[in-house]
């Protein structure tokens, strides 16, 4: 009997333990997870030093000592000569897009902070990537973008993968667009599309009722049975939103001729080029190496922590990824 005790006390103490060790566990996530929460902050950093000390490296590797310390005295010497006049200050920024434009949150706030402290001498560069989405969501973050053009400050979009559909929408509001010879330019153009699982139901004998008051509240469904009159006002919905898209961009860049471009094609960027929808062929990093040698620049920024899921999941991936390359290596080099 006593054994039985004291192999009961053993299992409880042992289940008291994990118990604990458990709530332990759950409450360090709970905190990680409320320190992320708040650890999403705006983050400004000068990165001219960053292109100074890369060229100095290369030099330091590639000259002889003889022409390095020559070069190193008269850099020394326009560095003194920097220091006494006013440089332009640039302002980059980085947006890349999804369907709903989910990176306008940290936008806003990125435009505000610089118009907090720009003025007309500065220049802004947005770095952006975005395929298009939702009208009014990318509507919202080129209206974001317009700001700049309130307040008289220059902006440049930059362009090296792709900027079409609602983002050209935002592409087309600065002052100057660059973009690379092989990126995506255009598409302007409104696209909708929806299933209709009305016979699917029918052939179930599932009803679907739809009450509405307001003659086009609503227009084609997904699950009652459409009419052509609901076709007709859907598509003259769609078609409107089109002319809506032309005027904004006829409104920023009045050399485009919306005859050849507002047909819902793309473009590489030589022929955007030549249609009028870019004004330069160059990536963001030539851009940004030319801009360093006359102005100070200043990456504008917002550091968002993953969560405890996100590195977790993230590890678990990296791990995968790591056996399947090295399975692959293995054969390839068996083969």
């Amino acid at each position: 009997m006593m054994e039985f005790f004291l192999d009961y006390g053993l299992f409880f103490a042992k289940t008291i333990t994990l118990v604990i060790m458990f709530v332990l566990v759950i409450g360090f996530i709970s905190s990680l997870a409320a320190r992320g929460q708040h650890a999403n902050r705006l983050q400004i950093k000068n990165v001219t030093q960053r292109y100074e000390k890369t060229k100095e490296h290369v030099q330091r590797e590639v000259l002889s000592k003889k022409a390095f310390k020559k070069i190193q005295k008269s850099q020394k010497k326009a560095a003194k000569s920097k220091k006494e006049e006013s440089r332009q200050r640039v302002f980059v920024l980085r947006f890349v897009g999804n369907i709903k434009a989910s990176a306008t949150k940290y936008l806003r706030e990125e435009v505000s902070a610089i118009l907090s402290v720009a003025d007309k001498n500065d220049e802004v560069v947005l770095c952006l990537e975005n395929a298009g989405g939702l009208v009014h969501e990318h509507g919202f973050a080129a209206s974001q973008l317009t700001r700049f053009k309130q307040h008289d400050l220059a902006l440049t979009v930059v362009v090296d993968k792709v900027a079409a559909s609602g983002g050209y929408m935002m592409a087309c509001v600065a002052d100057k667009v660059v973009a690379a010879p092989f990126s995506v330019i255009g598409s302007i153009g409104v696209i909708a599309q929806m299933p209709n699982f009305s016979r699917l139901l029918d052939k179930n004998g599932v009803d679907f009722e739809m009450i509405k008051a307001g003659e086009n509240k609503r227009t084609i469904t997904m699950f009652g049975k459409n009419t052509d009159e609901d076709r007709a006002k859907f598509t003259e919905q769609v078609e409107d939103t089109h002319e809506l898209f032309k005027d904004f961009i006829h409104e920023q860049r009045a050399a485009v001729d919306l005859t050849k471009v507002a047909t819902g094609e793309h473009w590489y960027g030589r022929r955007a080029l030549e249609l009028n929808l870019i004004d330069e062929l160059m990536t963001s990093d030539d851009y940004l190496w030319q801009l360093s040698a006359v102005a100070d620049i200043y990456e504008v920024s917002h550091i968002v922590p993953k969560s405890l899921s996100e590195k977790v999941m993230g590890s678990a991936q990296a791990a995968v990824d790591r056996v399947l390359t090295s399975a692959w290596q293995r054969s390839i080099f068996k083969a």
